[in-house]
């Protein structure tokens, strides 16, 4: 049975390290947090639900709903947070920004889809085969999930450590002075940044909708507060943590469910988030390893 649990909470945890790496990439970068990473996630979900039911096949569904996102995350930064950068307004009024902008995207759903569930109609999700070794059960929803989202975290390792891109994120994140001096294009590369970013975020909105064949307006509330957990647990700014921290807390949200804890499974989940920063006050991985990454 805990074996059964572990591997759902890595399916899980899949997940959540693919939305809290989105999250801690623009940190990173920028020092401020990304309050919109949320909305930008239930928009994707959206989008892909809207492509599938038009016809177009899920894996394609996936990739336009995933680059819809990453324009998104561009047109977010031109509009929330360039304009507060150029005048260099610190880290708390672009937060406050990004919630406006979450609000706004929020009533733009609401207006387009109205406040019902929706359901993926097309792909066999219900009734998609169960596979078992020994005693662990699986379908392949949850495989291909589970292997998509370790697939888009391996590229973005890729692109930050072997590609020029990936040199430019990580000498903005680590002295946008200095970079600027260098030749970075400081404006191109957060453009950059907010695009990977957000398609990564707009990726896991598809992949949770496509777990639970469920898109709601309020799907991105739950996952706000524990991409928010899990980049705090790892260090702020580290990629690696934010894909172990991912994982511990999908294995303890699993864990508890399975042992009568439901209920409680959010009080445990941030117990356990608790006692590990009193342990390590700084995280996994300490502040800033996305400069190392």
């Amino acid at each position: 049975m805990i074996a059964q649990q572990l591997l759902n909470g890595l399916f899980l945890g899949a997940v959540y390290a693919l939305f809290a790496v989105g999250y801690t990439l623009v940190f990173g970068v920028l020092d401020i947090l990304n309050l919109a990473h949320a909305a930008i996630f239930t928009a994707a979900a959206f989008a892909a639900f809207s492509l599938a039911a038009a016809g177009v096949p899920l894996p394609l569904a996936f990739l336009g709903a995933a680059v819809l996102a990453g324009i998104m995350g561009i047109l977010l930064d031109r509009v929330a947070f360039a304009p507060l950068r150029a005048r260099n307004a610190g880290t708390l009024v672009p937060l406050i920004s990004s919630i406006g902008v979450a609000i706004i995207i929020g009533a733009i759903l609401r207006g387009i889809y109205g406040v019902d569930e929706r359901h993926f109609t097309v792909g066999g999700l219900d009734t998609a085969p169960v596979i078992r070794l020994g005693p662990l059960t699986f379908t392949t929803v949850e495989l291909t999930i589970f292997l998509a989202a370790i697939v888009l975290m391996l590229v973005l390792s890729w692109i930050l450590r072997a590609t020029t891109l990936g040199r430019r994120i990580r000498a903005v994140a680590e002295d946008r002075v200095a970079a600027a001096l260098l030749g970075v294009d400081l404006e191109r590369t957060i453009a950059a940044t907010f695009f990977i970013a957000s398609s990564l975020g707009g990726a896991a909105g598809v992949l949770t909708g496509l777990e639970y064949n469920s898109v709601t307006l309020d799907m991105g509330g739950p996952i706000e507060l524990k991409g928010l957990a899990v980049i705090i647990l790892g260090g702020m700014g580290s990629v690696t943590g934010a894909v172990i921290g991912g994982f511990i807390l999908g294995a303890v949200e699993t864990l508890a469910i399975a042992y009568g804890l439901s209920a409680w499974r959010d009080a445990v989940l941030f117990g356990v988030m608790f006692l590990l920063l009193v342990a390590r006050p700084t995280g996994l991985f300490g502040k800033r390893a996305l400069r190392a990454a």
